[in-house]
């Protein structure tokens, strides 16, 4: 079967995804909030594509406490590779509308979709760690507490409820895939000969 050529409108969707992955580079991608009484105008972490950022010296400062290690972006690999990544994924989108075969962006999409579970699975792992290898000399120890934040969705720690959400370079991210998704779709269903 031949590799069938995409159509014009997939092209542009293609320019407007490599515009959303390289946009996401310059902003925050994940934020995690952090609300209790005696911080009424709430904490955030804010997790960028090549480092930490947001409340981070009151977080560690808090963390401390509760014998959680601190947080600092050259203790994560991942954001020495993710601007990369991220930055290779806009040059893909770019290649495909002069490649403009529709089994191209079937493989893009896969690989895509790949990269996101990994990165759950990366996320997921750090937060176990940091919330679950306490130092047992810590000031505050509660048996059997652990302070891992929920990877999405809400969860209470102690009196500090976690929210973790994309911010607006994970929005950016997720409409890339939607995006991809619905050009796969369209040029599958609606170009069959």
């Amino acid at each position: 079967m031949k590799n069938v050529k995409i159509s014009g409108l997939s092209k542009v969707l293609l320019l407007i995804i490599a515009v959303f992955f390289a946009g996401s580079l310059l902003v925050p991608m994940w934020q995690i909030q952090l609300e209790a009484p005696q911080y009424p105008e709430g904490l955030v972490l804010r997790l960028h594509a090549n480092k930490i950022g947001g409340d981070v010296e009151i977080i560690n400062g808090l963390n401390h406490y509760i014998g959680m290690a601190t947080l600092h972006t050259e203790n994560f690999f991942e954001f020495t590779i993710l601007p990369y990544i991220i930055g290779g994924f806009a040059i893909i989108s770019i290649l495909l509308i002069f490649i403009a075969k529709r089994k191209a962006v079937l493989s893009f999409l896969l690989l895509y979709v790949t990269f996101v579970i990994l990165a759950a699975i990366d996320f997921y792992r750090w937060n176990y760690e940091y919330g679950h290898n306490l130092d047992p000399n810590a000031a505050i120890r509660v048996p059997g507490m652990a302070y891992q934040p929920p990877l999405i969705g809400y969860k209470q720690l102690l009196n500090f409820g976690a929210y973790s959400i994309p911010d607006i370079g994970g929005w950016m991210l997720t409409f890339a895939g939607i995006l991809m998704f619905s050009i796969v779709i369209k040029e599958y269903k609606f170009n069959k000969k």
